[in-house]
C-alpha cells in the first residue's frame, strides 16, 4: 500500500528537481536505514517541491521531506535526525490512522462520495493533497520514533544534540494552509519531546565533542534552493489562477477551496459537492482527446461540440457518471489547445447538472492567454549563503545582507532566537533572496 501511495505522492506533488540535493538526502537516508531493524525495505527517500515544513513516512518505505523543512535545517546532523525519525516510524510499524482509500481520495470530490470508485481515476480527479499527508501519528508513535531516531544517528556518527536543536525550530513553526501540513500537526508533540531527548543525551556514554555536525556541507546542498511558494508552477490571486511557465490564466468561483498541485490545479464548492480541475490531457487534438475521455469505462456522454474559448480551438461536452454506490455525478468536461499543450478542464458535482452549469461553463470560458508581465515574470524567493567577513549580530547581518523575509523568519530559518544573536566572522548564514 505504501509503495502506490508514494507513486501518486510523487505524482502529484512533484519531486525538487535537483538530482544533487535529491542524491545528498537519498544517501544519508539510505545509510541510516541499512542500519535499523528493517534494513531490507524497499526504502526511498525523496525532497518533494513544497514549500511546508514537513516529513512523513508511508508503510514499507518511502520516505519524504519537503524541501520546506529542509530549508529551516542548518546542519546534516538536523537533517540525519529527521529522516532518522521517520525511519523509526516505519521500522516500528507504526500506521498513520485511518489510512484507508477512502482517506486518500478526500480531496478527489467530497467525502469519500467517489473513494474506491473507478470513476476517479478515470476523471482523473486529484487524490493525495487533503488525504494521507493530514493523517497523524499517535503520540506514543511520535516517542518512540523519537528514540529510534536518535539512537539511528548516533550510531552514525552524527552529534546528536543538533535533535534539541531541531525540535526547537520545528515548535516554532506554526501551521499553515497549505497542501501538505506543518510538521507540529502530522507530529504531535508527546509532551516532552525536547526533555526527553535531552534525557538521551545525558544517557550517551560516547564524547559527542568531534561527532558529525555537517553545518557547511549541507548549507553547500541547500545554497540557491527555492524559498517559500514557487510562483513559477501557478498561484493564485483574487480567484485567478496565473501559471507563469505555461502562460495561461484561469478564473475559480468566489469562495471555493483551492490547490495547485504538479498534476492539476483544483477547487471545491463551498458545499463540498462539486469540484472544478485543470490538468494537462498531452497535445492530441481536443476532439479526439474528449472522445477518448468520453469513451472510459463508467462514463455516459452528451452531446461533444466544437467550439473555442478565447480563440483557442476546444471540444466540450456534458457528460455523467455512476459511482459503485450508485450515485449519479453530472460534469461538463473540454479540451482545449493552447501552446502546444491540450487542457483538460473539468466541472463534476453529486448534484443536478442544472446547480453548477453556470459556474462550470464560466470556469471553462475563463481560460485564456496569461498576458501581465508582472505575473509572467514573477520570480521565486531562494536561499542565498553568505559567509560573514567580520563577527555581527543577526540583526546587523541582515541589514548589510538585506533579505525578503522579516528578521523573526530569518532568526527561524537560521536556527537562533532573535536578531540580536552572535554571528562569528566567517560564519556561513542563509539570506532570502529574490533575483
Amino acid at each position: 500500500m505504501g509503495q502506490e501511495y508514494a507513486k501518486q505522492v510523487t505524482q502529484e506533488m512533484g519531486a525538487y528537481p535537483d538530482s544533487s540535493v535529491q542524491r545528498y538526502v537519498r544517501t544519508i537516508g539510505l545509510r541510516l536505514a541499512k542500519a535499523s531493524e528493517r534494513p531490507s525495505l524497499p526504502w526511498s527517500f525523496t525532497v518533494i517541491d513544497d514549500p511546508q515544513v514537513n516529513a512523513f513516512a508511508l508503510p514499507g518505505g518511502p520516505i519524504f521531506l519537503t524541501r520546506g523543512i529542509l530549508t529551516h535545517m542548518n546542519s546534516e546532523a538536523e537533517l540525519a535526525s529527521v529522516v532518522g525519525h521517520e525511519i523509526g516510524h516505519v521500522t516500528a510499524r507504526h500506521s498513520v490512522q485511518q489510512m484507508t482509500r477512502q482517506q486518500l481520495f478526500q480531496v478527489g470530490l467530497v467525502a469519500g462520495a467517489i473513494a474506491s470508485d473507478k470513476v476517479a481515476q478515470n476523471l482523473g480527479l486529484l487524490s493525495t493533497g487533503l488525504g494521507i499527508l493530514s493523517l497523524k501519528y499517535g503520540r506514543d508513535d511520535e516517542t518512540q520514533a523519537d528514540a529510534l531516531g536518535f539512537r539511528y544517528a548516533l550510531n552514525d556518527g552524527y552529534d546528536v544534540r543538533q535533535m534539541v536543536d531541531m525540535f526547537r525550530i520545528l515548535q516554532r513553526i506554526s501551521g499553515g494552509g497549505s497542501r501538505i501540513p506543518e510538521w507540529q500537526s502530522t507530529h504531535p508533540d508527546p509532551g516532552n519531546r525536547i526533555e526527553a531527548t535531552e534525557a538521551r543525551l545525558r544517557r550517551v556514554t560516547v564524547p559527542l565533542d568531534g561527532k558529525k555536525v555537517g553545518r557547511p556541507e549541507f548549507l553547500a546542498v541547500i545554497d540557491g534552493m527555492i524559498f517559500g511558494d514557487n510562483p513559477r508552477q501557478g498561484f493564485f490571486k483574487d480567484g485567478r489562477f496565473n501559471h507563469p511557465d505555461l502562460a495561461f490564466s484561469i478564473d475559480f468561483p468566489s469562495g471555493w477551496q483551492t490547490v495547485n498541485q504538479v498534476s492539476a490545479v483544483a477547487g471545491l464548492s463551498p458545499q463540498k459537492d462539486a469540484q472544478l480541475q485543470l490538468s494537462l490531457a498531452g497535445k492530441g487534438d481536443p476532439g479526439q482527446t474528449l472522445q477518448q475521455f468520453l469513451g472510459q469505462e463508467g462514463i455516459q456522454a452528451g452531446q461533444a461540440r466544437s467550439t473555442s474559448v478565447n480563440g483557442n480551438p476546444a471540444a466540450m461536452a456534458p457528460f455523467s457518471a455512476q459511482t459503485q454506490e450508485g450515485q449519479t455525478l453530472n460534469g461538463l468536461v473540454a479540451m482545449v489547445s493552447y501552446g502546444g499543450n491540450t487542457y483538460q478542464l473539468l466541472g463534476i458535482t453529486a448534484q443536478p447538472a442544472s446547480a453548477y452549469s453556470q459556474a462550470f461553463q464560466g470556469f471553462i470560458m475563463s481560460f485564456r492567454r496569461l498576458t501581465d508581465p508582472a505575473a509572467l515574470g514573477i520570480k521565486p524567493d531562494r536561499i542565498d549563503i553568505v559567509k560573514v567577513p567580520r563577527a555581527m549580530t543577526l540583526a546587523q547581518f541582515n541589514q548589510q545582507y538585506p533579505s525578503t523575509i522579516s528578521i523573526e523568519r530569518l532568526a527561524l530559518v537560521n536556527g537562533v532566537a532573535d536578531g540580536n544573536a552572535p554571528i562569528a566572522a566567517g560564519e556561513s548564514v542563509k539570506r532570502v533572496i529574490n533575483q
